[in-house]
């Protein structure tokens, strides 16, 4: 699910993991049609560190 919402709406994914400020200033991206490609693959990375770095967190817990 959050991998449809880092393409389609890249800001609002930087809000459910945490990162508010980079989450506007992906918003002032996605809102020019040349920024909004760079946005979601921007949203796409970071959603790919969130879940490595959950994962590394779950496993240092253990």
């Amino acid at each position: 699910m959050r991998l449809l919402l880092a393409i389609f709406l890249p800001w609002l994914q930087f809000f459910t993991i945490g990162r508010p400020f980079a989450g506007l200033f992906c918003l002032l991206l996605q809102l020019t049609v040349i920024g909004w490609l760079p946005a979601a693959l921007w949203s796409v990375y970071a959603l790919s560190q969130y879940k490595t770095d959950q994962k590394i967190e779950r496993a240092l817990r253990r």
